[in-house]
Parts: C-alpha cells; sequence; structure tokens
C-alpha cells in the first residue's frame, strides 16, 4: 500500500476490557478484517463500515481481555496491547493513574494513529487530562472524536451496572422499558451527546440473563451505526 492509499484509511483505536463482542460487531462490519470469531447473525444488522475503515489497535484494560484474541486471530492480524493500571504501577514505582492515562494515551497515538476512538466495553473512567490529549491530535489539528457503548437510555443509569438497575427500576415501576445509546466522551460519565440511541422493551416476565441478551444484540447493532456516522463526519471533515 502507498503512503497516500494509507493516507485515505480511516484508522479506529478500540478500547476494550473484556470479552470483546462489541469489538466483534466492528470486526464483522469491516470488509478489511477477516475475522475468525464471527458473532451469530443479527436479525437488524447496521449497514457495514466504509471499506476505508481499519481498525489499527485493540488496547485492553485487562491482560486476559478475549478481545485481544478476537483481534489477533485476524487475517491478517490487527496489533494488540494490554496495558493494566496496577502492573503499569508495579513496573514504574510511584506512578499515578493519571500517569497511566498518560501512557495509554502515547500508545494509541504511536500506535493506532486513530481517527476515531471507540471505547467498546471499556471499563475503566478517563479523566479530562486523557480526553484533552486527542483534542488537536487528529487530521490536520483536528480533535479526534472519543465515543462510547453504554446499556441505557441517555441520562438513565450512568455508570456500572445499567442493566441490573434497569431492570430493577422496572419491576418498582419507575420505567416502562431501557436502551442503549453510543454517545461521545466527555468528562461527566455517560453525559455526551447522543450519537445512536435505541429503545429496548423489558417485559414483565424478563430475568436479568433474558434483558442482557437483548441489550447485547442491540449494542452489536448500534456500536456500528455510532462509528459509521462519527467516520462520516471525519471523511466530510478531511475528504479523507
Amino acid at each position: 500500500m502507498s503512503a497516500a492509499e494509507a493516507d485515505k484509511d480511516l484508522r479506529i483505536a478500540v478500547l476494550i476490557s473484556g470479552g470483546g463482542t462489541n469489538l466483534q460487531a466492528l470486526l464483522d462490519s469491516l470488509p478489511a478484517h477477516n475475522t475468525s470469531t464471527p458473532l451469530p447473525r443479527l436479525s437488524n444488522p447496521s449497514a457495514p463500515l466504509p471499506p476505508q475503515a481499519r481498525i489499527t489497535l485493540v488496547l485492553s484494560s485487562k491482560t486476559s481481555a478475549y478481545g485481544l484474541t478476537r483481534a489477533s486471530s485476524c487475517s491478517p492480524p490487527i496489533p494488540t496491547l494490554a496495558l493494566p493500571l496496577k502492573p503499569y504501577q508495579t513496573a514504574h514505582p510511584g506512578a499515578s493513574r493519571a500517569d497511566w492515562e498518560q501512557a495509554v494515551a502515547d500508545e494509541v497515538l504511536a500506535r493506532a494513529k486513530p481517527d476515531l476512538i471507540v471505547l467498546a466495553g471499556w471499563m475503566m473512567i478517563l479523566s479530562p487530562a486523557f480526553l484533552n490529549r486527542f483534542k488537536a491530535a487528529g487530521r490536520g489539528g483536528a480533535e479526534v472524536p472519543i465515543i462510547n457503548l453504554h446499556p441505557a437510555l441517555p441520562g438513565a443509569f450512568d455508570g456500572a451496572n445499567a442493566i441490573p438497575r434497569a431492570l430493577e427500576a422496572f419491576m418498582n415501576g419507575e420505567v416502562k422499558g431501557t436502551g442503549v445509546m453510543v454517545h461521545r466522551v466527555i468528562p461527566e460519565v455517560d453525559r455526551g451527546e447522543p450519537l445512536v440511541v435505541r429503545e429496548v422493551e423489558i417485559s414483565e416476565d424478563d430475568e436479568l440473563e433474558k434483558l442482557e441478551e437483548r441489550i447485547h444484540q442491540t449494542e452489536w447493532e448500534v456500536i456500528v451505526e455510532g462509528a459509521r456516522k462519527v467516520l462520516a463526519e471525519v471523511q466530510e471533515r478531511s475528504g479523507a
């Protein structure tokens, strides 16, 4: 590939902490990646990402995250990196969480050169200092957009354990349903501008496992839709 062709690529860095099914949804939508761990076929799949899109790094906050295997087993393999907080602090005595975040940002910028960063099951809250590293790090000095997938509707059940909290609220008559959103990442957790919002029904006979299954299938659709929407913005701005 020539330098000119490579410059037209839309480079995506994906940050994960676990099994990587949401990462896999992105992989399944990318013509450039031949994946060996596809998800079950969705009943309402999103349109694929642009053919220029490439995942150039999968970075995990946990060494054992299966999402790393999903990426490395693609053909060609996608570069991966595990950078857990506590081992980093052990290897760098006196290092703070802010130092670790700086290291994560450094690795993402150096290895991925991203046009888009997707938090796909990333379980670490990111500070304003981390987010500020990407304000002018994109093409032509533009901001690198960072998006997150959250299993709740805007303004409802921010933070951890959103699905069981929504089910409990439903059973208590406090809400009529729940949903999934992809939003821009800002310092306030799960409060950034919603880009894609999808409602998910809760039934009277729902158990947590059944609701989680429906929400996860919805997540696999909206994460692709959200990434596609932001990449279109990058293309329009940069002419990539």
